[in-house]
């Protein structure tokens, strides 16, 4: 054991050189053949070596360290509490091949999803805007595709989309690429004002309006009813569509009805799995206000992403029919809970305004902190979080993060990560300290 150790330290034996088997070297080296086996197998519990059956045994590469960061800033539900999530894929997969040819699931489909697909859309999104004609509703491959396509159909290049002042990121990215100006519009404590936006659509060529009204991300703020009412009477009175994105409404407590209720002749209405039950659907549902709107919309996804996954689709609407999107809704919903709860243990934010519900919380920080000098430092001891940059249409940098929970699979580790953002808060902003690693 200590001749492999030292012939590794000192290059006579590299990785991927091959040791010479047992017997032999026992022979070679008049040793008992016990003595070489404990020998070979005491270097592959210290990972020098590692066997490949008939091939041998070979010196190992190195151990590296590649552990990732531990992801507080992508903003996806968790696992979902009490469920096996590895055996829900394999009985739907296994459903899914009873019903349908895998020949098929193999081939291009109709854009916007088969009969149904679009029947499953309408029993997600029966909830938010009861009854629902399957054939107003278009299955697309996510919801950033479902933007892109949302803003090639309702808009033209340099066209302004009005937002309000911190917003999803997506939708700037998308914007942006496509050529669209962004306008950021005045927000209250109840989210975007009616009068700036017509202000808004009277005076800087505002063409679409873009909100997230339920847990909106980042703040996770819930915009209430009235708001919404008065919202809806304003894009009717300024003749503008509006892109409602609902990612999180079937994760909230008591949502009030979306926009869509009020102005269903002015709404396109979004809602996308990634952000309820998983990001590795892919899935999204996108509700039109009627066939002119929805044919426009299904030409623009033609053009980018066609179709979704023909298998993935397959997948969510047996879940859909079959009522296992339900069970997993209520298993991340209440994961989602419990993840809320320990962060609010942990972190004592009970002095800031903290969401019951949702998968994201928007922290406001001490001073001297800016969002962007804290994911700094959360980065150097290992931890990604979301500054509040990365919400504004001009880059503004605050006092302010978005942590999001989902991410991390363990409990354990979410609570260590939680521990460590907690001191990196008490410490301050120090350059001294902050070299200094939190154990």
């Amino acid at each position: 054991m200590g001749f492999i150790e030292r012939a590794i330290a000192d290059g006579r034996l590299v990785p991927g050189d091959r040791l010479p088997p047992q017997r032999q070297l026992a022979d070679l080296l008049k040793l008992d053949l016990t003595t070489v086996t404990r020998a070979y197998s005491e270097a592959k519990a210290r990972q020098l070596v590692h066997a490949r059956g008939a091939y041998g045994t070979f010196i190992a590469a190195p151990k590296v360290e590649l552990a990732p960061l531990v992801d507080l800033g992508m903003n996806m539900p968790p696992p979902p509490a009490g469920l096996d999530l590895g055996d829900l894929i394999k009985r739907g997969i296994e459903q899914v091949l009873t019903r349908v040819d895998a020949n098929l699931l193999m081939a291009y489909h109709a854009s916007g999803g088969g009969k149904a697909d679009r029947a499953a859309g309408a029993l997600w999104l029966a909830p938010m805007l009861g009854q629902v004609d399957p054939s107003r509703i278009a299955v697309c491959p996510g919801a950033q595709a479902a933007l892109a396509g949302l803003i090639v159909a309702l808009t033209q290049a340099n066209d302004g989309i009005a937002v309000e002042p911190l917003v999803y990121p997506g939708i700037l990215g998308a914007a942006r690429q496509l050529g669209r100006r962004i306008v950021s519009v005045e927000c209250d404590e109840d989210g975007m004002r009616p009068d700036a936006l017509m202000r808004a659509c009277r005076e800087q060529g505002v063409r679409a309006v873009y909100l997230n009204p339920t847990l909106r991300n980042p703040t996770a703020q819930t915009m209430p009813e009235q708001r919404r009412r008065d919202l809806a009477l304003a894009v009717r009175e300024c003749g503008v569509p509006l892109i409602e994105d609902d990612p999180y409404w079937r994760l909230a407590d008591h949502a009030p009805p979306p926009i869509a209720h009020w102005a269903p002749e002015c709404v396109h209405y979004l809602s996308t799995l990634s952000k309820s039950l998983s990001p590795g659907l892919r899935m999204a549902y996108v509700a039109s206000p009627d066939e002119s709107a929805q044919l426009r919309f299904l030409a623009a996804m033609n053009a980018t992403a066609l179709m979704p996954s023909p298998l993935t689709m397959a997948l969510s609407t047996q879940w859909m029919h079959d009522g296992t999107a339900m069970q997993l809704l209520q298993g991340v919903r209440a994961e989602a809970r419990a993840r809320l709860q320990l962060a609010e243990s942990l972190l004592a934010l009970r002095e800031q305004a903290w969401p019951a519900a949702g998968i994201h919380v928007w922290y406001t920080l001490p001073e001297p902190w800016t969002g962007q000098t804290f994911a700094r430092a959360a980065r150097a001891e290992g931890l990604a979080v979301s500054a509040s940059s990365a919400f504004s249409p001009g880059d503004e940098d605050v006092r302010a993060i978005r942590l999001s929970f989902g991410g991390v699979t363990e409990h354990a580790r979410l609570a260590q990560a939680l521990r460590k953002l907690a001191g990196i808060l008490m410490r301050g902003e120090d350059p001294e300290l902050a070299a200094r690693p939190i154990i």
